[in-house]
Formats: structure tokens, C-alpha cells, sequence
């Protein structure tokens, strides 16, 4: 027989619900992301690491999970990284039955093999209602007579805790990039594979100066940008020395605060898969996926840098480009999964900076 368990907010809001998955508590920050699809994606991507998700799209599990097989470059094939890296899922219908060609088992039975707990059955939409009204928080899931203390994911550097330990080649033509993972998605990689790139994968806190490279890739990651200080010097130095350099996401923020920009956090994120970004200076809208809850403040930006890309829905800064270097960074992420498509060319432009 299942039983209940809570989502209790700093706030004191609570919200009642079915428990699934792994039964223990578990703190984070919550968040919501309004997608219709790619709950494997998202439930891997390192961005989402120390944050509690919740679903807004009603069915999840319909589909089940895919099997863990491996691409060409030895990259999970589903999935975004190794393991779930969310600390706890939310969702409205968790569904009993599964049904797709590629289903290997539930995503209840993933979420226990994985130690990861779950409530279903809540009101994920009004959950996502009380964030945008009163702006992101810690949260907990709490079986009956259970607690377990806070935790702030942002207060210290989660990065460390995702990235790899030790670099890791892939592809064996074209131009040599080193992609700092600071919480790399496997899509990054296969996307500048991809794109014609030799890609050097290195740690958050490594000195890639010591490699011979072309190009410098900065990827996605949990997180405030502040907290990985060595990587924005690391990011400096290499502005300095006019490295070709491209950041998506937490990598946009790290070139930002490099080139002296400030970054915020922003009171309760994009996380969605049909955020309309603005190309400054032309009438050209790009849907894109998103997954971020800091942004970079585009009126701190330094002589030499201005916005490259804008949100249509806030106005809020989508993207940094500088006006003759060649470095350039966007928030959304252009190599989806899960999500829209319209910005994959990006991959091929940053090759192209490296001609």
C-alpha cells in the first residue's frame, strides 16, 4: 500500500501527495519546468543537480525510460549524463501503464534503482503558480515523521560535485576544443563531435592551457557562476589571449562575469522547452529550450560586449557576443534534448570561429 508524503516549502506552504520511487526525505531547491516531453533528458541533466523538480505536464511515465545504451563516443544514448541528478521529482499523474518501442522498465522502478524519491498525485501547476508569484525556494519531500534539514544548492559550489574528475577524449578529426564541464549534457558533446570538432573534455577547476587547443567550449551546470571562481579566471585568460570561446548556459554566465559583467538570479528561472529568444537587432524569434534560474545582467556589460539574443516573454538576456573578439555565449540551449531544434547551427558557427 503506498503512502502519502508532503512537499513542504521554506515558506510553509505544503502540498500532499502520493509517494513513489525511493522512500526517504530529501531538500533542494524547487523548481518547475513546463515541457511536454523528455522527462529521461531532464531527469539527467547535471543542470538540475540539488534542485527538487516539479512536472507541470499532467501525465508523466507513459512512456517509460529508454534502456541505457551507448552511442559512438561511449555517451549514454537517452540520456544526459551517468545518473538522475535530481534530488526529487513532483509530477500530477504518475502513469501506471507504459507503452514506446524503446521502454526498458517504469520510471517509478528507475527512480528506486536510482534511490531517488517522488510524489505524484499534487497540483504541480498550482506548486508552479506559487513559485512565479512568490519567486524560487527550498523545499523538502517528507515521508510521515520524517524531516531532514534544509539545503541550498546555490550557497556553495555544486559544480565540483558533476563535473568529470579526469579529462576524456572524443572524436579524432578537426579542430581541437577543450569543453569545460561544469556540468556538461552528453548532447554538447555529440553536438560539437558533430559539428567537426575533436573535443577535450576537462574539470570545472583545470588548467587547459597546458593542452594544445584551438577553440575553448563552455557548457551548461548547476548553480550560481559565482561560486566557480577558478573557471571565470581560467575563462579570463583566455579572453585575453582572443581564444575563440562559446558558452550555453552557466557557460554564457562564466564568459559574462570573465569579461567583467555581473550576473543575478532570477526570481524563479526558465525551465521550459518553447522560450522565444530575440536575435538583438533583427526581427528573428528562435524557440529554444531552457533550464536556468541565473541570468546575465546585459546592462553591466563592458565596452567592447553587448546582447546578442533577448527573452521575447521578460526581456531578460539570452545571450553575449563581443563586438570583434571572438567569444560569444547563450542561455538557451542549442543542442535541445529535450526540446526545439532552431539553434543547433550555433555548434557549427562556433567551428567556424575557429577557421
Amino acid at each position: 500500500m503506498r503512502s502519502v508524503g508532503r512537499l513542504v516549502l521554506e515558506d510553509g506552504t505544503e502540498f500532499s501527495g502520493t509517494q513513489f520511487g525511493a522512500i526517504q526525505p530529501v531538500a533542494g531547491e524547487v523548481v518547475f519546468n513546463t515541457g511536454m516531453v523528455g522527462y529521461p533528458e531532464s531527469l539527467t541533466d547535471p543542470s538540475y543537480a540539488g534542485q527538487i523538480l516539479v512536472l507541470t505536464y499532467p501525465h508523466i511515465g507513459n512512456y517509460g525510460v529508454p534502456p541505457r545504451t551507448r552511442d559512438n563516443l561511449g555517451l549514454p544514448e537517452w540520456f544526459e549524463s551517468e545518473r538522475i541528478q535530481v534530488s526529487g521529482l513532483v509530477v500530477s499523474s504518475l502513469s501506471a501503464d507504459v507503452s514506446h518501442w524503446s521502454a526498458e522498465r517504469a520510471l517509478e522502478d528507475w527512480l528506486k534503482q536510482e534511490n531517488v524519491p517522488g510524489l505524484f498525485g499534487v497540483d504541480t501547476r498550482a506548486i508552479a503558480k506559487h513559485l512565479r508569484d512568490s519567486g524560487a525556494m527550498l523545499g523538502k519531500i517528507l515521508p510521515a515523521g520524517r524531516d531532514i534539514a534544509w539545503r541550498d544548492p546555490n550557497a556553495g559550489n555544486i559544480v565540483a560535485e558533476v563535473s568529470v574528475r579526469e579529462p576524456v577524449s572524443y572524436g579524432t578529426d578537426g579542430p581541437r576544443v577543450v569543453l569545460v564541464d561544469t556540468g556538461a549534457k552528453a548532447s554538447i558533446v555529440r553536438g560539437l563531435v558533430r559539428a567537426g570538432a575533436r573535443v577535450l573534455r576537462v574539470p570545472w577547476d583545470y588548467d587547459f592551457f597546458r593542452e594544445p587547443f584551438d577553440g575553448l567550449f563552455l557548457s551548461n551546470g548547476p548553480g550560481d557562476p559565482k561560486m566557480i571562481g577558478k573557471t571565470v579566471e581560467h575563462v579570463r585568460r583566455a579572453l585575453e589571449q582572443r581564444v575563440p570561446t562559446f558558452g550555453i548556459c552557466l557557460g554564457s554566465q562564466i564568459l559574462a562575469l570573465a569579461a567583467g559583467a555581473d550576473t543575478y538570479k532570477l526570481k524563479f528561472g526558465h525551465r521550459s522547452q518553447n522560450q522565444p529568444c530575440v536575435e538583438v537587432g533583427t526581427h528573428r524569434c528562435r524557440v529554444t529550450s531552457q533550464n536556468h534560474g541565473y541570468a546575465v545582467n546585459g546592462a553591466t556589460l563592458p565596452a567592447g560586449w553587448r546582447e546578442w539574443f533577448v527573452n521575447a516573454n521578460d526581456g531578460t538576456n539570452e545571450g553575449i557576443r563581443h563586438e570583434w573578439k571572438p567569444a560569444r555565449g547563450v542561455q538557451f540551449h542549442p543542442e535541445a534534448t529535450p526540446g526545439p531544434t532552431d539553434t543547433s547551427f550555433l555548434f557549427e558557427r562556433f567551428l567556424e570561429m575557429l577557421l
